[in-house]
This record gives structure tokens, C-alpha cells and sequence, in this order.
């Protein structure tokens, strides 16, 4: 340690020289080259209900993982380099929040004590969150007060009446990160968005959500952990295991990151999941997907950021689990069944195409994910801002595709390989739909070419696996789109 320090004094970075504050811009590392680097630090403490302790709850710093003992108390080696203590929330127990709506489940880390004592305090839940709900906003990511007042005015309202809706107090969301776009300050109206809707959130970093100007990806989590905690962490509703995890990777140029997920947490998730019963189903979400359908439909682009490149390795610790990926990060909709016991939901988007109107450039109507969990098992729609939750595909006519001009075309957003598209010529059926990785005739009249849309022009129409095509006969009347989801809801358009 001691060898350590007198490096620092020598390239001038512990005393005099360059400020401390100056290499890491208000975040969870500000003032760490001003002390002794990990110095130990004894945490200890209790996690009680009504003063009565509460057993086998995950404590963790973000390295070291502990459970409590029959009586709900805990006690680990940490060090001054962690910035918080937290619980991984124990299902039966209500989710506490801070003023700005969001989860509240850590304690910050006085790095200037040697002993510190946490004490975690619970309320049970009136009403079983064996069955519960969650949502799933990707990219509301607003970079302005225009922005904002989309988000405020045009988003949010649909998104409270969703929750009444739904109606269930164990409803709880998840900001599947760019929560904002590089404007720090309007996480303010992002936090408006979430008191509004009146259910705790998890927070998901990505990365326009990130510090700039700092010379690692270290320095990049201030603002968010000020506002939000951890960026990596857990929590359990019923028979549901949650993680949140942080796969942006900031490589310490420009604005240019990579999906990468640290061994930090990848060896924080091993132990976190070694108090998890195998076959437990096991919800992650991050920012960056881990995969997508994008990558074989562009072979020639460079993925890297659009990815996660050490994947493999967070699905083979997911392999005794029954896993979902929740993500967002492309501003469009893919589902990937990535293994048999594995799942991820790439999510359209809040903002659409950054706000530029209705759509994502995949043809995806702005909007959300919402899940309903019965014991072990999930179930899922998108929902589409200001529309009905039972719009779940767009149909277009002969002539309406101008890259396939002499069929009838469908984008089904929310498809996946266990969903059926058929279609009925005056009643009679006719047969399913050709699924053809093509472009959303919506997408290219709003989207294409340099001058549109005039908010984004750089926004374009993207290829995706959800259109579909059929050829009915010009003599028929009523043509009849048909679709069925995987779990059995059909949904129906009817063309004259």
C-alpha cells in the first residue's frame, strides 16, 4: 500500500498536482485518491420487519455477498472504494422508494470509518406478490424540454392509465436505461414521469445516461448513482429472481462505449445466483441487448456496440435458471429465444425514433413492455402509447410496400417463432403468412432519405423479421388478418 502511495505522490496525483476531482468528475470514485486506497471497512448490521430479523436476505457492496443469519444480521469485510451497502429486496416485503420515486434498497458506504453499522428495515406486503406485474420502458431518452414535454404529456398518461389498468399493487416498473440523452438534467422530468405513475421503479443505466468528459468507464456513474444507487444489484418478487446489470462500457474516448459486461459484476451475479434455488426463474435487465436479430440481417456492420461481447459468459451462468433478458438500447422490437431455458425481449422504445414521431425505424409504435407473473411463469404484450393495448400489428394493403408493391404486407412487432399470422379471404382461411425480412412501408415514408424525419434526419427505415406478406385473391370482399400470440390472444383486422 505504502509503495502504492508513493507512486501517486511521484506522477503528482495524491498531493498537489492534478486535483482528484479534476480526473473523476463527480462520481462514486471523487475523492478516492485523497485516502488510503481499499482500506477495510467492517460493515455489519441487521435487516429486521417490526424489530423481528428477517432471514437469508442478500447483503452485498457489489463484491462480497452475504445472507443474514436466523436473526437478520449480517457482517462482511468491505472497503473504502464501495459506495453503498445494499439488500437484494426479499419477496413478501414492499419496496421502499426515494423522494424521486425510484427503488430504495442501499445505504451509502462512510469510507472514513472503519466499523459501520447498517441497519435495513422492511414492511411486510398486505397483499401476496406471488402474482405481480412489471413494465419495461426502454429509451424514454429526452434531450430537450420539447422532449420532456413528450415524455410528460404524450407518454406518461398512458402509461397511468396502464397501471390502473393493470391494478395491482405489486406492480412495480423498470427503466431499461437513456433514461435521458447526455442532458443530465433532465433526469428531473424522468423522475416527474415515475412519481406520476406511483410504483417503484429500477433503474437501468445506459449510455446516454453516463458522466462525460471522464477518462474510464469508472468515472461515468456519478449522476446516476447519486440519483439512483447501484448500478448493479437485485431483488425478488414471489418466484421471480430480478437482476439489474450495467453492460455500457465506456472505453474513454469521444462518447464511444462497447456492450461489455465487467467481471466485477459478472463474479458479483455468480455469487448473488449461488442463493438462488436452480430452476428459478431469473429476470435480467440491462441497457445494450446481449443479442439481436440485427446482426444477421446487417453481417457487414460493426456490432460491437450494439451487443454484448462476452455474452456466453453471463448465459452460462444462467443456465440452471429459467432466464429473461430485458433490454432496450436499438429502438426496435426483437424477441430471441436464445437457448431453451433462455429469453431475451429487445423493447421498442418510449420515444420511438428519438421523438421524431409515432414509430421506432423498425415500425414499432412507440411504446412499452408489460409482463404479468403468475408464480414461476410470465406472460407479456407490448403496448403501444395512446392506443389500444389490443393493437398488435399493422396491416397494409396491395401497393402500400413500395419494396414489394404487389403484395399485402404485416408488421406483427411483438412476434416470436410460437406466435401464428393467418389470414381469411370472405371467412374462409387461407393460410399463414410468409414471414420476409423486409422493411415497414410506415418506416420509409417517415423516415427515408436525408431530409426526414426533420427532427432526427438521421433516423432511417431498418430491416426486421416481424413483416410478413400474402397474395389474397382481388376478388375478395373482406380480407381477415389474423393473429395469435403465444399465449393463446388472438387478434384480428378486417380490410374491406
Amino acid at each position: 500500500m505504502q509503495n502504492r502511495r508513493d507512486f501517486l505522490k511521484k506522477m503528482g496525483l495524491a498531493t498537489g498536482g492534478v486535483s482528484a476531482l479534476g480526473l473523476f468528475p463527480g462520481g462514486l470514485y471523487a475523492n478516492i485518491l485523497d485516502q488510503d486506497l481499499y482500506r477495510p471497512v467492517k460493515v455489519k448490521g441487521r435487516v429486521t420487519s417490526r424489530d423481528k430479523g428477517i432471514a437469508r436476505v442478500s447483503v452485498t457492496d457489489g463484491i462480497s455477498v452475504v445472507q443474514t443469519d436466523a436473526d437478520g444480521r449480517f457482517e462482511f469485510i468491505s472497503n473504502n472504494g464501495r459506495g453503498f451497502v445494499y439488500i437484494s429486496t426479499p419477496s413478501g416485503y414492499a419496496i421502499d422508494r426515494l423522494e424521486n420515486g425510484s427503488a430504495h434498497y442501499f445505504k451509502p458506504l462512510a469510507r472514513d470509518r472503519e466499523t459501520q453499522d447498517v441497519h435495513f428495515k422492511l414492511k411486510k406486503l398486505e397483499q401476496s406478490d406471488e402474482n405481480h406485474h412489471f413494465l419495461v420502458l426502454a429509451d424514454t431518452q429526452i434531450q430537450n424540454e420539447y422532449e420532456a414535454g413528450q415524455l410528460l404529456t404524450v407518454a406518461t398518461p398512458d402509461l397511468v392509465k396502464t397501471v390502473k389498468e393493470i391494478n395491482d399493487p405489486n406492480t412495480f416498473g423498470i427503466g431499461c436505461g437513456d433514461l435521458v440523452f447526455d442532458n443530465l438534467s433532465l433526469f428531473k422530468d424522468y423522475n416527474a414521469m415515475v412519481k406520476q405513475m406511483d410504483i417503484p421503479f429500477f433503474q437501468v443505466i445506459g449510455n446516454h445516461d453516463m458522466d462525460l468528459g471522464g477518462r474510464s468507464d469508472e468515472t461515468t456513474t456519478g449522476t446516476f448513482n447519486s440519483l439512483y444507487g447501484p448500478t448493479y444489484y437485485s431483488f425478488n418478487r414471489g418466484e421471480v429472481h430480478y437482476v439489474v446489470l450495467d453492460d455500457v462500457f465506456f472505453i474513454g474516448r469521444d462518447k464511444k462505449y462497447i456492450g461489455y459486461i465487467t467481471e466485477e459484476q459478472l463474479a458479483w451475479l455468480e455469487k448473488d445466483l449461488s442463493f438462488v434455488e436452480p430452476g428459478t426463474t431469473v429476470v435480467v435487465s440491462l441497457h445494450i441487448p446481449t443479442y439481436t436479430g440485427s446482426v444477421k440481417r446487417y453481417p457487414d456492420v460493426d456490432h460491437i456496440g450494439g451487443i454484448v461481447n462476452n455474452r456466453k459468459h453471463l448465459y452460462k451462468l444462467l443456465e440452471p435458471f429459467t432466464a429473461h433478458i430485458m433490454s432496450g438500447h436499438t429502438h426496435f422490437n426483437d424477441n430471441m429465444k436464445l437457448a431453451d431455458n433462455l429469453y431475451e425481449h429487445c423493447h421498442g422504445t418510449v420515444c420511438g425514433a428519438w421523438w421524431s414521431g409515432p414509430i421506432c425505424h423498425d415500425g414499432t409504435p412507440g411504446g412499452y413492455g408489460t409482463y404479468k407473473v403468475k408464480g414461476s411463469d410470465i406472460s407479456w404484450q407490448y403496448k403501444s402509447t395512446g392506443l389500444d393495448k389490443d393493437h398488435q400489428f399493422r396491416v397494409y394493403k396491395k401497393g402500400e410496400h413500395p419494396d414489394h408493391p404487389g403484395r399485402w404486407a404485416a408488421n406483427v412487432w411483438n412476434w416470436d417463432p410460437d406466435w401464428k399470422v393467418v389470414w381469411y379471404e370472405d371467412g374462409i382461411r387461407k393460410g399463414e403468412l410468409e414471414r420476409v425480412v423486409a422493411r415497414d412501408p410506415m418506416s420509409i415514408k417517415l423516415h427515408e432519405g436525408p431530409e426526414l424525419p426533420e427532427r432526427r434526419k438521421w433516423v432511417e427505415p431498418q430491416l426486421t423479421d416481424h413483416m410478413f406478406f400474402f397474395d389474397p385473391d382481388t376478388s375478395a370482399s373482406d380480407i381477415v388478418v389474423e393473429v395469435t400470440d403465444r399465449f393463446g390472444n388472438v387478434f384480428k383486422e378486417t380490410v374491406k
